[in-house]
């Protein structure tokens, strides 16, 4: 109880005395407080009502089993640019690489050089094809397309479909137009293919498109000799042909062979191949060519009509009597 101002009493003297004392350190500073420290009615009641926003109106793309951390920096956005970034560059590669094979399959300008040669040079390549060059100390110029020998190749099929009906053969399902085109393409394409792996073997410079155009323009002396055969029937004037003409043609290709062979013995194993199988292979289509295709449609023909063969059954008890007569008559005429 105090007595005056200044004074005090015993029991609240010491607090007051100390509030007097410190009288500006008593005043509580708000703005150093601690945000951390609590949370005010005002706080609570935002983060009540945000709460409440969020479960009456949920985000659609937001699942409810996601774990927290597929958002952290973006990370599900950064998954799905780089997903579309793959597909994007996985479809561009696949794009182009069926522009590119459409592009070699497709284009008629990949084969343009093949075939892009006027009349005048294929009638020029024709005639040089019967006049032998002798030229052997340098390579000899071969033509590298293919439209003169595929024109000769299906002139060589159409002489021999004419000297067949000449010769009074029958045609029977397409039979003798498939003989003749795989005859002829097939020594084309085989014998040529034969030709470059010699050439090959013997180091000789000629690549595979000229020694198709070799043997393909080598094969007009072929047709000018079965041409005049088949429509005259002598064997004397065949012969003559043979010798002259496809001999003419047969050299002029082995002094090209030659003039791109170095060696003596790659020179004769390469030029005699060709010789042999080009002069062969007219002496096969003027006498053989005929009578194998005659004979494999008579074939066809009777093996289409042929009757089933029919199983007859044995009359055993007759084969037993007939066996037990032959031995008695064995014992009777070993006995006497």
């Amino acid at each position: 109880m105090s007595t005056g101002p200044g004074k005090s009493s015993e029991p609240w003297g010491s607090f007051e005395e100390s509030v007097l004392q410190g009288g500006g350190s008593a005043v509580i500073d708000m703005e150093n407080m601690d945000d951390t420290s609590g949370s005010s009615f005002e706080d609570m009641g935002e983060i009540h009502q945000r709460l409440k926003d969020e479960e009456e109106n949920p985000e659609p793309d937001q699942e409810p089993d996601q774990e927290p951390d597929q958002d952290f920096l973006g990370m599900k956005g950064l998954k799905g640019q780089l997903g579309r970034q793959v597909a994007d560059e996985v479809w561009e590669a696949g794009k182009r690489q069926a522009s590119k094979a459409f592009n070699l399959y497709a284009n008629i300008d990949i084969l343009r050089p093949y075939f892009d040669v006027e009349p005048a040079q294929v009638r020029t390549r024709l005639l040089e094809s019967l006049i032998p060059v002798r030229m052997i100390s340098f390579p000899q110029k071969v033509a590298g397309e293919l439209y003169g020998p595929l024109m000769l190749v299906f002139t060589l099929v159409a002489i021999l479909l004419q000297g067949m009906k000449t010769s009074n053969t029958e045609i029977i399902g397409g039979t003798l137009m498939g003989t003749a085109i795989g005859t002829c393409f097939g020594y084309w394409l085989c014998v040529s293919g034969l030709v470059y792996f010699l050439a090959y073997l013997v180091n000789a410079q000629i690549t595979m498109l000229q020694t198709l155009a070799l043997l393909g323009y080598g094969l007009f002396g072929h047709c000018i000799v079965l041409f005049v055969t088949y429509n005259i029937h002598f064997h004397f004037l065949f012969f003559f042909l043979w010798v002259l003409v496809g001999g003419l043609s047969t050299l002029r290709m082995v002094l090209v062979l030659l003039s791109r062979t170095v060696g003596q013995t790659p020179r004769l194993v390469l030029c005699g191949t060709v010789s042999a199988l080009h002069l062969l292979f007219l002496l096969y289509l003027h006498f053989s060519y005929h009578r194998i295709v005659q004979g494999l449609m008579e074939t066809l023909e009777h093996g289409n009509h042929m009757e089933p063969m029919q199983r007859v059954a044995r009359d055993v008890s007759v084969l037993s009597l007939n066996a037990s007569h032959a031995a008695q008559s064995l014992n009777a005429a070993l006995s006497q």
